[in-house]
């Protein structure tokens, strides 16, 4: 007979960053290189690309663009993936504006695309 055992579960809402959710320090920059990464993956993605041709583009051997497929960004800089989005002729800006006085935290790093 089987028995029905009731589980808690305690759930925790995101703040949105899932790097920040389990503790890592400098969680921003983990964020925005995935952000970043996403990015290049979509697009190698979209055209089509093997890892090969990808590394070609990226001028970089295939190992880093198959480390780079699989979220293993611990070689990469942010210029670096920045680098990689303008050699796939996409723009990047980068916008300084003041943290708002009402937070009591320094400011934050984020990645959006338009």
């Amino acid at each position: 007979m089987a028995h029905k055992v009731e589980d808690k579960l305690e759930i925790t809402k995101s703040s949105g960053n899932v790097f920040a959710d389990i503790g890592l320090k400098n969680s921003d920059k983990y964020l925005a290189k995935a952000e970043l990464a996403r990015q290049i993956n979509h697009i190698i993605e979209k055209r089509a690309l093997k890892q090969i041709e990808a590394a070609k583009v990226l001028e970089i051997d295939q190992p880093k663009i198959s480390a780079l497929s699989c979220g293993r960004l611990d070689d990469f800089s942010i210029e670096r993936l920045i680098d990689f989005l303008n050699k796939l002729d996409r723009d990047v800006t980068i916008i300084v504006k003041k943290t708002p006085t009402r937070r009591k935290e320094h400011g934050h790093l984020l990645v959006g695309f338009g």
